[in-house]
């Protein structure tokens, strides 16, 4: 098997669908891993969400483009990227009010505040942004 298809094995069957780059390290080294992330990227099974940050991908039946493959759709994508990173995140107040059970009112996109002024990794996942002015 190539390193191609390896980490496409690996992609494919993970129940994760977000992954960093260090997660291939044992099958190959980083710039090895980097070609065949791109090439992924390419063929259209993952997107790249930021510098190091691939998520799993498929094809929208109605649009035709690309979006996540995560059953909590970008929203999801974005919190558990902020659990892999291992950054503490707020969410804004309508969504902890309604998560809360405080409101009934369910807002069209959840908005993730890192709690830590220093983390500055710039993640856009569809119209979901963080650190994006």
């Amino acid at each position: 098997m190539t390193i191609l298809d390896k980490v496409k094995t690996r992609v494919r069957r993970s129940k994760r669908s977000v992954f960093l780059r260090a997660d291939f390290t044992d099958i190959a080294d980083y710039d090895q891993v980097g070609r065949a992330l791109r090439t992924l990227v390419r063929e259209g099974n993952v997107m790249k969400i930021g510098y190091g940050l691939y998520v799993r991908a498929r094809e929208n039946r109605i649009t035709g483009k690309l979006m996540p493959d995560n059953p909590a759709g970008t929203d999801g994508v974005m919190i558990e990227v902020m659990e892999k990173l291992g950054v503490e995140y707020q969410l804004d107040e309508l969504s902890s009010m309604n998560m809360v059970g405080e409101s009934t009112q369910i807002p069209a996109n959840i908005k993730i505040r890192p709690k830590s002024p220093r983390f500055k990794r710039k993640i856009i996942v569809g119209n979901q942004r963080v650190n994006v002015a």
